[in-house]
């Protein structure tokens, strides 16, 4: 490559990189000006899960569980469990399945921590405990096949206003049942 070509492609690139924060900045920009004004009452103050942005009709606002809360309820979990001699996973994901916060507890097995984020993906999924969950699966058994999720009991949904916004799910200990009990024990914190 030449010197010329390299200084040329030096330039373009250079370019390229400055439309590309320029029109980030744009998106920032707009995003903030079609958020209402400080002192508005939005849909999603008060505990609401979710509504229309009064200024942009083709956006909406939910809410979520924060990183401190989930931290508290995973934690709230592993004590739980450890407190019967358990050794667990905790983990809780936000409202779209995204893993907020895992805690694998001393002497977990390997796989609790993958078990525990997808038993709480399954349970926000559905706004439903899954041991509840895993009844169904005698007469829709392709539920099984969807990815992400795990139908045994051990996770539970938080909810506001009976709507999903959070879920938390532990596994590890012998039974589906003791598992569901720990995940019970990080909601009871959120309370």
């Amino acid at each position: 490559m030449t010197h010329h070509t390299m200084t040329h492609t030096k330039k373009l690139l250079v370019a390229t990189a400055a439309t590309a924060l320029a029109v980030g900045a744009v998106g920032v920009i707009s995003a903030q000006a079609a958020s209402p004004a400080a002192g508005t009452k939005s849909s999603s103050s008060g505990g609401a899960t979710a509504g229309t942005d009064p200024a942009d009709r083709n956006l909406t606002r939910s809410t979520h569980l924060t990183v401190a809360a989930a931290t508290k309820a995973a934690q709230a979990g592993l004590d739980a469990a450890a407190e019967e001699g358990q050794k667990v996973s905790v983990a809780v994901v936000d409202r779209n399945g995204n893993t907020l916060v895992t805690l694998r507890g001393d002497g977990a097995g390997p796989q609790s921590y993958v078990s525990a984020e997808r038993k709480a993906f399954t349970a926000v999924s559905w706004n439903a405990p899954t041991s509840s969950l895993a009844g169904r699966l005698s007469q829709a058994p392709n539920l099984k096949d969807i990815p992400g999720t795990l139908f045994l009991p051990g996770g539970v949904p938080v909810q506001s206003k009976g709507a999903p916004i959070a879920g938390i799910g532990v596994a590890g200990a012998p039974s589906g049942e003791l598992d569901e009990k720990f995940a019970r024990a990080g909601l009871a914190v959120l309370r």
